[in-house]
């Protein structure tokens, strides 16, 4: 009987197996055999940091697509055992190790939330800390603390797993950050779970409560005009379909997964087109790789403060629940999404992703014509656009992810800023006051809102009908023109360059216009163009950090705007695999210095969203969302224009 129960079992996981879209991210009964691998072959006390779908080869997953077969289901584990950091492949149709190395490099694996929770509770039984507390007059149940890493400052010795436990006032609000215990610093090994360094270095007033508090149920009159109800309504239902993972809207289709450190990834967006009569594909995978976020605080308790918020905390794993008719409209369909906790028991993030299709009065094309005698034609499409959504509370930021697919082809990225700043307590209640370097604006009484970045790195595996493509950078050029020739004294014309190297694709945007082209060149339109997709910008940010400060060397891939490189199924983190303390030595910075071929080749666009940030008062007590983003836009891609006939 046992022999038959096994059978059974073991068909039903190979028939499992078969049916999985080879891009599926890891359900929770595969997330389940991880464990179970995992802690009948590895010997210690060991912790799960990561786990997640393992990337088949791309060619195995395109040819699973045209009937092969899928590729073999693995999962790639980082884990700590004791002071180690390991790293493990499981082949799960096997139930078997592929392979388990020691990882024995600079940096470390992402935080657990579990050891964030037990870090933040230190100081608060610490006798020190808890004498500095009641110094300042404070009362320590109303103390909440925060665990930060720490970054890398060019110390030659590795450093244990450590934190910097900074600590926060929450009597009378629930908004912490505004109301920053400032001077103490507690340093927390994470391997030993304990207190290994305090310091207490100067009192500052605490901010006051007053005003902070965010909540509705707090608001007091006067209060702003109210708004009549606006109601999205499709009676006959949505007009995509979802299978497994695979969204299918209008004539798109591409495939939906979330992972815990990047968020959502978009993979195998294809589009139909008309005239061909077929599918072609556009992009093979799309992900946020890392974002990173310095401060501008050189003080002793911020200068550490530069975060890599997806390879340090996971910009999925701080993904939260969506709210409906509140994050998304009331025609929203939600999906859910698992991850792994530090002991390897799968959790779920309910409503992690919402898909919707957006209706918001804008226009795809439109045209009014009265040049033909005795005629007006009106001709106009509205424009109606499907989003894929996201939010990742990565501490006191709330980030707005969203993907949005175009009738027209086009795919933008948006990327949305809110929640609260990060404010430094301060003795000043007035400008006036202030005759040093702050770092910051005077926000409140008392309360600085410290100058920062953000800085989010696209990965965008581009597959322009096909895999074999070429980026152009195309230069509007004034040109002279001579008396002779026109009554014109000048005119732009188009300058074309095509990328041999990652080298000449390493781009600072914005001191002349461009186009910014990804080319199949073995593909051509009727007449003549090489079909494409290009890169249009929002706004041009770049880091403007010295190139030897240590924090930009850990986040290079924030000095220019645009990079190419070659696919490699290794080069999926900008940062680093292993974000916390890296020392750049693993980034897309460093990858890029090889200087490979991409000229008609696989490549990889790396785009950076970035923000400065100047915080002003209108940024308290809680930031209104500000945004950012790309759009990828079809270049002779179609013949004609694919939205004449909807």
């Amino acid at each position: 009987m046992a022999i038959i129960c096994f059978v059974f079992f073991s068909l039903l996981q190979i028939l499992s197996l078969a049916s999985t879209h080879p891009l599926d991210p890891l359900s929770p009964s595969e997330l389940r055999q991880v464990q179970s691998i995992v802690k009948g072959s590895v010997v210690g006390n060991l912790s799960f940091h990561y786990v997640g779908l393992d990337d088949p080869d791309k060619a195995a997953v395109l040819s699973s697509l045209d009937g092969a077969g899928n590729p073999p289901r693995r999962a790639a584990v980082l884990l700590r055992v004791g002071p180690e950091t390991r790293e493990i492949i499981l082949d799960l149709s096997e139930n078997s190790v592929v392979s388990d190395r020691v990882y024995g490099g600079t940096g470390y694996p992402m935080l657990t939330f579990e050891e964030l929770i037990a870090a933040n509770k230190l100081p608060l039984t610490y006798p020190p800390f808890m004498a500095s507390i009641k110094k300042r007059g404070l009362k320590i149940d109303d103390v909440v603390c925060g665990s930060y890493t720490i970054g890398w400052y060019g110390e030659k010795k590795r450093r244990g797993r450590e934190v910097r436990v900074m600590c926060y006032y929450v009597e009378e609000t629930v908004n912490l950050y505004m109301r920053p215990i400032e001077g103490i610093t507690v340093t927390v090994d994470l391997d030993q779970m304990k207190v290994i360094g305090f310091y207490d270095r100067i009192v500052v007033t605490v901010p006051k409560a007053e005003g902070t508090d965010y909540r509705g149920s707090r608001q007091r009159p006067p209060y702003p005009p109210k708004l009549k109800p606006i109601a999205v309504v499709q009676p006959k239902g949505p007009s995509f379909t979802i299978n497994g993972n695979t969204v299918r809207w209008a004539n798109w289709e591409f495939h939906l997964a979330f992972d815990m450190r990047a968020g959502p990834m978009i993979s195998l967006a294809s589009i139909y087109d008309l005239d061909k009569a077929e599918s072609r594909r556009v992009l093979y995978r799309a992900f946020i790789s890392e974002l990173f976020v310095p401060y501008m605080d050189l003080t002793e308790e911020w200068y550490y403060r530069t975060f890599m918020d997806a390879g340090e905390y996971g910009f999925g794993h701080c993904a939260v629940p969506l709210q409906p008719l509140r994050d998304c409209p009331e025609n929203a369909v939600f999906m859910d999404g698992y991850f792994t906790g530090q002991d390897g028991t799968p959790g779920k993030i309910s409503n992690v992703f919402c898909l919707f299709e957006r209706h918001a009065g804008d226009i795809t094309w439109r045209h009014t014509e009265v040049l033909i005698p005795g005629q007006v034609i009106i001709e106009v499409r509205p424009e109606v656009s499907l989003v894929v959504r996201m939010i990742s509370a990565a501490g006191n930021y709330d980030y707005i992810v969203d993907w949005e697919f175009k009738q027209s082809g086009a795919i933008k990225a948006k990327i949305g800023l809110t929640g609260l700043l990060e404010a430094r307590g301060s003795n000043y209640t007035h400008t006036d006051q202030i005759e040093e370097q702050v770092y910051g604006t005077l926000l409140a009484q008392n309360t600085l809102g410290v100058h920062h970045d953000h800085f989010l790195l696209y990965h965008l595996d581009l597959d322009v009908d096909g895999d074999a493509n070429s980026f152009v950078k195309s230069t509007l050029k004034t040109t002279r023109v001579s008396p002779i020739r026109s009554p014109r004294r000048s005119y732009w014309k188009v300058v074309s360059e095509t990328a041999k190297t990652e080298s000449d694709a390493r781009l600072q945007l914005g001191l002349n216009p461009a186009e910014l082209v990804v080319v199949n060149p073995n593909k051509k339109t009727k007449v003549g163009n090489p079909v494409g997709y290009r890169l249009i910008p929002e706004a041009l940010v770049t880091s403007i950090l010295s190139d030897n400060d240590y924090a930009e060397i850990r986040g290079a891939f924030s000095k220019y705007n645009l990079w190419i490189t070659p696919y490699n199924k290794s080069e999926k983190w900008a940062g680093g695999l292993y974000a916390d303390q890296s020392r750049g030595e693993d980034s897309l910075a460093v990858w890029s210095l090889r200087s490979r071929e991409i000229e008609n080749k696989d490549i990889v666009m790396w785009y950076t969203v970035g923000f400065h940030h100047v915080p002003y008062q209108e940024d308290f007590p809680i930031m209104p969302t500000i945004s950012g983003g790309f759009e990828l836009r079809p270049t002779n891609f179609f013949e004609h224009n694919s939205v004449l006939k909807i």
